[in-house]
Order: C-alpha cells, then structure tokens, then sequence
C-alpha cells in the first residue's frame, strides 16, 4: 500500500510539473525590461519569452508580436525552445507509461506485476530525464540575463531582469524531479513479497531434521 501512494503521489506531482511547464513554455515573461539609470520609458514594459514578445503599458494596452524568423534568433534561444518541447513531450510519454505501470491500474492485467512495475520505474526515470532537460535552458537563460546586467558594455536600453516564468519554471523542474524519483521509488518489484515465505518455509525444514534426530536417539 506504501508503495502504491508514492506511485500515486509522484504521478500528481509530475502532472502539476508538466502543467506548470507547459505554461512557463508558452508565457513570454522569462525577461523583462529593466530599469537602469531612467534611460528606459517607466509608462511600457517588454517581455521576451521563447515564441514571442509583448510591450505592455500602464494603461492595460498590451500587444504581443511572435518572432519573425526562427532561425534569426540566437542559438541559445533555439536550444531552449527545442529543450522545453522536448521536455514536454517526454513528459507525456511517461505520463502514459506511469499510468499504464501503476499497481491500482488494470491495463496490463493483475498477473503482471513485473512489466508493469518496470514501466513504473521507465516512467519514473523519464520524468527525471525531462525535468533536467527544462532546468537546464531556464537556468542557462536566468545566467545570461544576469550577466548581460552586470555587465558594463551592455547599454542599459538592452539590460534585462528574470521574469516570473523563470521562477516558475524552476518550480516545476523540482516538481518533476520529486515526481520521477517518487514513481521511481513506488515502482519497487513485488519479488520483495516472497522473502516471508522463504522465511516460513526454512522453519518447516527444521522440523524433519529434528524427527531424524529423535529416530536416532530412539534406535540408541
């Protein structure tokens, strides 16, 4: 029953993940404009994200534009877009993979415990794979953002801080990771039941030898 609740509670905790992926993929908030020394006009606000940016103003006006080219972007913003669906396609898959190896699940048939108990622990590892492959482009982008700060041949109009989708983002990298390793754990094999009747069954080997013993002594 333990391990069935931590398949259970990695598999919800992974879903959250993926949700809160998803949505980090598609916010344009991961830099946001900043405020250096009033050279930058305090009334808008630009957001950059991976598919598009957006200028927002005091007034509530916010108008989004997608990139033009996908190839003109830098290399580091392409490998964070193929990274994040990347990521999120993983996902789904163990997703698949989780629920179909899960012990209160009946796709597999009650009498195969060993293959589903393997793509318990396949599903578990893919959520940990999938998880390091979003944390890797939102921490990349929150140390180019950093630097490119502190940074003095950077014109201020050009300075950028973290948005929220990067907190975001490192949340639900977490979330995959707990999720992953607790399917992982939960997706222990059932060969593990079978010691208490090897246990009970070396008892009962004591008893004939304790029957030869008494046949010998009766004989003397």
């Amino acid at each position: 029953m333990a391990s069935s609740g931590l398949q259970l509670l990695g598999l919800v905790l992974a879903v959250v993940g993926w949700v809160c992926g998803a949505l980090v993929c598609a916010a344009p908030l991961w830099r946001v404009s900043a405020f250096v020394g009033g050279e930058l006009v305090i009334a808008q606000v630009l957001w950059e994200g991976l598919w598009m940016n957006c200028l927002s103003q005091t007034t509530g006006q916010i108008q989004c534009k997608t990139y033009d080219s996908t190839l003109a972007l830098p290399t580091s913003a392409q490998a964070a877009r193929g990274l994040t669906v990347l990521s999120l396609l993983l996902c789904l898959l163990a997703l698949m993979l989780g629920v179909a190896g899960a012990k209160g699940t009946h796709c597999m048939g009650d009498g195969n415990q060993a293959a589903k108990a393997r793509l318990g622990r396949i599903a578990g590892l893919l959520f940990l794979v999938s998880g390091l492959a979003f944390l890797i482009p939102i921490c990349w982008t929150a140390y180019t953002t950093i630097r490119d700060f502190y940074d003095p041949n950077v014109a201020a109009p050009f300075k950028r801080e973290l948005g929220p989708a990067l907190y975001l983002g490192w949340g639900a990298s977490v979330l995959l990771l707990v999720g992953g390793s607790l399917l992982n754990v939960g997706s222990s094999p059932p060969g593990g039941r079978a010691l208490p009747i090897f246990g009970g069954a070396a008892k009962d080997n004591l008893h004939p030898a304790r029957d030869v013993k008494q046949q010998e002594k009766s004989f003397v």
